[in-house]
């Protein structure tokens, strides 16, 4: 509920209604069908508009046959909608999911800007000025929104320097209101020159498994031997451990293919997921030894060397120039980063 969504191969776009669970066949067939609903009436009051509708239909029904490709565009202002991955839990190359701020009609229209002026002035004037200081002067708090019900909510932040790595920001989300609570990494510096690829042998799971590991947002974690695939933005940033990670993962894969589990679920579907997680949790258990290869084009991630500052047999770092594609994700292909202070045509 609450989400749009446009066939560009028809140019048709369908606004917010009553939420839904259907296949995208499903999706076309209901579309062309309530548009049937009432062409009888047009044709005697709107007739003109009655023809355009019947072409319409007829693309429909082409685009049901699937005779060629078409692109299917779902955009939901709340984040709540889902379309399946069969390809799970490796990336599907034919799915891209977008996250973007809401506009402030989208905030109207779910009611989020309500809740936002309900707070007082006096409570608007303590978050713009309360940044503060804890009894840890290196931990700075300040009011921030909650992703969950919109309420104002505190953020903890603190600046940690990772050795033989970089400093990174931990950010930690409470809400009083809701209870709900979120952590997120980011790096404390920019983005690196060049891309980074790390690949790790696991031999040790005792050892491994406690290995500090930093996912950045921008990476792309992938486990060949189980044919995993996580693309960058899975679970945002994560500073743990080897094992915390995959932990993570594995609730993340239960949590986020709905129809990969339960009565909804396809046979194949479902045994490959599950042959996942219960590879997952034999990695955690030390009953598996895998490799895990961490790409982050942004090279803000990292996987410790126990055997610092001499060089890991099993860590292999390799730098490489980010593509073209690499440079749009990361927002580099149109910034101006020189004379930027400078109007166009000065």
């Amino acid at each position: 509920k609450g989400s749009s969504s446009t066939v560009e191969a028809v140019v048709s776009t369908q606004s917010t209604g009553k939420g839904s669970s259907s296949t995208v066949e499903g999706f076309l067939t209901k579309t062309r069908d309530s548009i049937l609903d009432k062409q009888d009436e047009r044709r005697e009051v709107q007739p003109e508009l009655a023809n355009q509708l019947d072409a319409f239909i007829q693309r429909l029904n082409t685009l049901l046959l699937v005779d060629k490709p078409f692109t299917f565009v779902l955009e939901d202002p709340t984040g709540n909608s889902f379309v399946e991955n069969p390809a799970a839990p490796s990336a599907d190359p034919q799915l891209k999911v977008e996250h973007y701020l809401r506009s402030k009609e989208e905030e109207d229209a779910l009611g989020i800007t309500a809740i936002k002026e309900n707070n007082t002035v006096e409570e608007e004037e303590e978050e713009q000025t309360a940044v503060t200081e804890n009894e840890d002067s290196s931990v700075m708090t300040f009011e921030a929104m909650c992703n969950a019900c919109g309420k104002e909510a505190r953020c903890n932040m603190k600046e940690v320097s990772i050795p033989f790595f970089k400093n990174i920001l931990l950010m930690a989300n409470i809400c009083d209101h809701c209870g709900f609570k979120d952590s997120e990494v980011k790096s404390a510096g920019g983005i690196g020159e060049r891309g980074q690829r790390i690949h790790f042998q696991m031999t040790d799971s005792e050892m491994d498994l406690q290995r500090d590991m930093l996912k950045s947002e921008t990476a792309r974690l992938e486990i060949p031997e189980l044919e995993l695939s996580m693309t960058s933005g899975s679970l945002g940033g994560r500073f743990s451990t080897v094992e915390g990670l995959l932990e993570q993962i594995k609730d993340q894969l239960s949590s986020v293919n709905p129809f990969s589990f339960g009565d909804s679920s396809k046979v194949d579907t479902a045994t490959k997921m599950s042959s996942v997680v219960q590879g997952l949790e034999d990695i955690i258990k030390g009953k598996r030894l895998v490799e895990l290869i961490l790409d982050d084009p942004a090279g803000n991630s990292y996987l410790q060397n126990v055997y610092a500052p001499d060089e890991d047999p099993h860590l292999k770092i390799t730098e490489y120039e980010r593509t073209a594609a690499d440079n749009d994700e990361l927002g580099l292909s149109h910034m101006k980063t020189e004379n930027y202070g400078e109007e166009e045509g000065s």
